[in-house]
Order: structure tokens, then C-alpha cells, then sequence
């Protein structure tokens, strides 16, 4: 913390900032450059007659020492002078900032290649520039003892519903935290199911898919510190949405989300069938398979179950490990590393070839899920399912999948049923759930997120030219 003194109209001045968080540049320029070069009226309000004099759009009275050691400590100068019991808090706070770059984690061939950083005032610019009605408004809170994160409620006053505003607000301020140091912080406290492995907030550092969840009447909270701002309320099948979806034809956006859902059911249950239809159900397996699949388990000591557990936890390992390793190496290494372990183990005799081939299509399928917090519930949820199987057969998968579908039944994320818009029955939402439909048929917005202006768009949007107008 740096102490400054100097003396203004025979008044004693002291400016306050820490290094590194305040335009030192500025403040001697537009600060010291203007007190100590003008004459001040000391009769009148004399702390008033500075702040007119400064050249500065953001000043402040501050009346307690706890407002001036919040404003130090956010980069804001104080100015104190002797004999007057207020501060004058400077805006000028100046930090090292990321400037905006394509977000990694979402990469697109078609749309916007600006990510949002960890500046939260880059960010709310970011959506500012993309939708510029008044009606979209920032209310601000801050979250935690020691840290005080800013944490930024977005929402279009004239779509969202007033009561979800309410509702995160109030569960954010029930948060009781010594720090936020990430969007995963404030996500854990403000679910409605903490012990469910399904994700029930979006998180995203695309501005353009934050606009449009915020056209479709939801909230987004942005947090200071990290480019990640959380979406609420979601449903299952917003998590299996990309940005693309909209910007290619519907018949392509149509077709790739039908994939996913395909690989989807291919991630969960292929290994946990493999195990059951190998160990219980042979007979349904054409005679030249069984025998072929026979044979290359003639040499494997394990039973499947086994097989499939080891190779399924060597495949994470992998994955994870490719993650943390400088990127340069990160890919290589997963790569070779389950080429290479692969075949060594069918060589070896501790696996069989069909049993690398199945978990090698579950680990591409997983691949197909756009969002990574959902990619991570079904990864995790693929165990006990194969242990299900391994146990019961093909009765077991079919538990599993009843039991599947009932706990997302459960689900709510801020009050809206997990399977929205399919278990609502809502007909005009259902366009942009396993298929998408064109984007001049979508004219209203579901009726969950949107109470307050139901209609999207115009109906009568078909394009050719018999729809021309001439």
C-alpha cells in the first residue's frame, strides 16, 4: 500500500492506493497535476469544490474507513484531508487483463470468435455490444467474507420471469463463503439437487450463447475472475445444444443433434450391453460372432465385467491425463498412449480385440456431447451402469435405464422440470428439442422461461418468393 502526501491551500493531503491496482499514470496527471497547480475555495464545501475540480468521471464521498478500505482494495484511490471526516474515493483502478481471444473450450468453424474474460467489465461490455435495448439489465451483488467477488444477475426485463430474478438473488445472498474464486463456487451453492452427477446450470464463455439463452428469457450470472458465466434455469436437452445448431440449415442442425443423442445412448449403455449379452444372453448373438468374440477371449483370465472396468479406467486416465499436460504433448500422449496400450494388452492376453473396439466407440460417442459438465455426469454414470449389467444381464441395463429416467424426472433446475419441454407437453418448444426446426417456425418461446412476452417473432417469416411481398 502506497502513502502519498502533499499539501493543498495549506491543507494536509494524503492519497492512498495500492501498487499495482491504480492508475499511478493518471493520478498524477488528473490528480496531483490539478490540486497542486489551483486555488481552492476553503469557505464553501470544500471537499465538493475538489471533486468538480478533478477531471475524473467516477468520485465518490466516502464517510467510514470500512467504504474507503473496500475502495483501496478494489483499485480505487482514497484522498484524505486533515480536518474533514470524508474521503474522496478515485476511479481509477488499472489492472492486467486478458484481452479477448476465441473461447477454447467452445470452438466453432461458423459464429463469433469472441470469449469472454476475466474482466467482468469486458464481459458485460461484450453482451452490451450484442443486445442494446435498455431493457437488459445487470444487477449487482458480491459474494464472499474475505474475497467479495462481484457476481452480476443479466436478464431482459420485458422476457424474464420477475420470480427466478428474485429467486437467484435470494440464493445468493443466503451464500455464506470466505471466497468465490471460480463460477464451479457459486454453481455448487445455488442448485436445486446438489447430490445429482447431471449438471442443472449452463455454464458458457460465449457471449453470442449468452444472448440467446437471454432472448429466450433466462438469467446469466457473471462472475468476476473467471470467462465463465452460469445459464438458469436448464433442461436435458439444453445441455445437447450447440451454437452451430442456429447458424447451419435446419436440416444440419437437425441431423448432428439427432447424433448426439444417438452417441449419447451409445456412451451409457454399449459397454454395460456388451457385458451383459456376452456373460448372460449369448444366444443372441449370430453363431460366426459368438465364435469369433470366443476365440479372442479364449486367452483373456478376466470374465468381461473385468475387462471392460480395467479398460474403461485406463481410457479415463488417459483422457484426464491429456487434459493437465502442456498442450503441445497433451494430445500425443493420449493418442499413442491408448494405441499402444491397446494392443499390448490384447498381445499380452489381459483383454480381448472386441473389448478395445466397444470401449474405443464409447470413448469417441462420449466425445459427441457438447457440453463438457454433462460429458463428465454420463462418464461417471457408465460404471455403475456396467455393473448393473454385469450383475443382472440385460434386465440390469433396463433398471438402470428406469432408474435414469425417473431421476431426471425429479430433477429441477430454479423450479423447471429437467425434461422441459417434452415432459411439459409444451408443442411449440418441442421444435428445438431432438430435432431443430426452421428458425421461422420457433415464434414463441417456451412458456417456462418466457411468462412475460410469449412471442419470438413475427409468423410470418417463411422465406421464397411467392412470401416476397411483391
Amino acid at each position: 500500500m502506497i502513502f502519498r502526501y502533499f499539501a493543498l491551500n495549506k491543507i494536509d493531503a494524503a492519497i492512498i492506493y495500492i501498487d499495482g491496482l491504480s492508475d499511478t499514470q493518471k493520478l498524477d496527471e488528473l490528480v496531483l497535476g490539478t490540486l497542486l497547480h489551483q486555488n481552492m475555495n476553503i469557505e464553501n464545501d470544500f471537499l465538493h469544490t475538489v471533486k468538480n475540480r478533478l477531471p475524473i468521471s467516477s468520485i465518490k464521498r466516502m464517510a467510514t474507513t470500512a467504504d474507503c478500505i473496500d475502495s483501496i482494495s478494489i483499485g480505487n484511490p482514497i484522498v484524505l484531508f486533515d480536518g474533514y471526516d470524508e474521503a474522496l474515493s478515485l476511479g481509477l483502478a488499472k489492472f492486467e487483463k486478458r484481452s479477448i481471444e476465441e473461447p477454447q473450450a467452445e470452438t466453432s468453424i461458423r459464429g463469433s470468435r469472441e470469449g469472454f474474460t476475466e474482466s467482468l467489465g469486458v464481459n458485460t461490455s461484450l453482451l452490451r455490444r450484442i443486445i442494446k435495448d435498455p431493457g437488459l439489465k445487470m444487477k449487482t451483488l458480491h459474494v464472499g467474507k474475505y474475497t467479495k467477488t462481484k457476481v452480476v444477475i443479466s436478464y431482459i426485463e420485458e422476457i424474464a420471469d420477475k420470480t427466478l430474478i428474485q429467486e437467484i438473488e435470494s440464493r445468493l445472498n443466503r451464500i455464506t463463503v470466505d471466497g468465490v474464486l471460480e463460477s464451479g463456487y457459486i454453481e455448487q451453492f445455488i442448485e436445486d439437487s446438489p447430490y445429482s452427477p447431471f449438471p442443472q446450470l449452463l455454464y458458457t464463455e460465449r457471449p453470442d450463447v449468452v444472448c440467446a439463452n437471454l432472448l429466450e428469457g433466462r438469467a446469466v450470472l457473471m462472475i468476476e475472475g473467471t470467462p465463465f458465466a452460469l445459464i438458469a434455469p436448464v433442461s436435458f436437452f439444453s445441455l445437447f445444444q450447440s451454437q452451430e445448431d442456429y447458424y447451419e440449415r435446419f436440416w444440419i442442425g437437425t441431423f448432428i443433434r439427432s447424433l448426439r443423442f444417438l452417441f449419447l445412448a451409445v456412451s451409457l449403455f454399449l459397454p454395460a450391453i456388451y457385458v451383459a449379452i456376452t456373460t448372460f444372453h449369448q444366444e443372441m448373438i449370430p453363431m460366426d460372432l459368438m465364435l469369433s468374440i470366443a476365440s479372442s477371449r479364449e486367452s483373456v483370465p478376466f470374465p468381461a465385467i473385468v475387462e471392460v472396468l480395467l479398460m474403461e479406467v485406463a481410457f479415463e486416465g488417459l483422457r484426464e491425463a491429456g487434459i493437465r499436460l502442456p498442450k503441445q504433448v497433451g494430445s500425443a500422449v493420449s493418442i499413442v498412449g491408448a494405441l499402444v496400450i491397446g494392443q499390448a494388452a490384447v498381445q499380452a492376453g489381459i483383454v480381448s480385440a472386441p473389448m478395445i473396439i466397444v470401449v474405443s466407440i464409447t470413448g469417441i460417442a462420449s466425445f459427441m456431447i457438447p457440453r463438457y459438465s454433462m460429458g463428465l455426469a454420463i462418464r461417471l454414470l457408465r460404471f455403475p451402469i456396467i455393473l448393473l449389467g454385469g450383475a443382472l444381464g440385460l434386465i440390469g441395463v433396463m433398471l438402470a435405464l428406469i432408474l435414469l429416467v425417473i431421476h431426471l424426472s425429479e430433477l429441477r433446475s430454479f423450479g423447471l422440470p429437467y425434461l422441459t419441454p417434452v415432459s411439459t407437453l409444451q408443442k411449440n418448444a418441442v421444435k428445438d428439442t431432438l430435432f431443430r426446426s426452421p428458425l421461422w417456425k420457433m415464434n414463441q418461446r417456451a412458456h417456462s422461461t418466457g411468462k412475460y412476452n410469449k412471442t419470438k417473432q413475427g409468423s410470418s417469416l417463411k422465406p421464397g418468393p411467392e412470401n416476397s411481398g411483391r
